[in-house]
């Protein structure tokens, strides 16, 4: 069993890296979350008008519940609740590692609004999928850094040890089976002086 999942969760990363490597390299999106963004948005990613209406889509446009002179917004429980959960884990895993979201989230507790932390989170999060499958920039491909390396006569593991990260992180970025924009110019720009020489 778990050999047939190791498979299927193989052939999902090298069909999302084939159809957006972009969106598999923003932080917090592994194959998985990637391919359940990629079918709520379907094959033609540009029909949605907005990114509004993508974040409808996904169930992360906010609701207006104001009651009398209170003014607020709950969470949409409508739209696609698989495309929805997918935003809510990429929001986790940017609330534990990505600097930029802890100060967010810091600052929002600051201000007593520690309820709309996630919500909020989760639309900005539709609004960066969304212009990632209508507009995908362009990621730099792995497979040449492989055979830098090689060239240059360095080990995965010495690789890894400079780049800061895990030799398998190393591997997987230059075997396309995932996509990191950021390590992979860290990558390029570490091995090019050793090209020269």
């Amino acid at each position: 069993m778990s050999a047939e999942i190791d498979v299927l969760d193989g052939q999902i990363a090298r069909l999302c890296a084939a159809i957006n490597p972009a969106l598999l390299a923003a932080r917090g999106v592994g194959p998985e979350v990637a391919a359940t963004l990629l079918v709520a948005a379907g094959d033609n990613p540009h029909r949605m008008s907005s990114e509004a209406a993508f974040a409808a889509l996904c169930g992360a446009s906010p609701v207006e519940a104001s009651s009398g002179k209170v003014v607020r917004h709950r969470l949409n429980s409508g739209g696609d609740r698989q495309a929805n959960s997918a935003l809510w884990r990429i929001v986790l895993v940017r609330m534990s590692c990505d600097p930029p979201t802890k100060a967010y989230v810091a600052r929002r507790t600051l201000e007593g609004k520690s309820k709309e932390i996630i919500r909020c989170l989760k639309r900005h999060v539709a609004r960066e999928v969304f212009r990632l499958l209508t507009n995908p920039p362009v990621v730099p491909s792995g497979v040449d850094l492989r055979s830098a390396r090689l060239d240059a006569g360095i080990t995965l593991a010495t690789a890894a040890e400079v780049l800061g990260t895990w030799p398998t992180r190393i591997s997987e970025l230059e075997r396309g089976l995932s996509h990191d924009a950021a390590l992979a110019c860290r990558y390029q720009l570490w091995l090019r002086p050793r090209e020269a020489a």
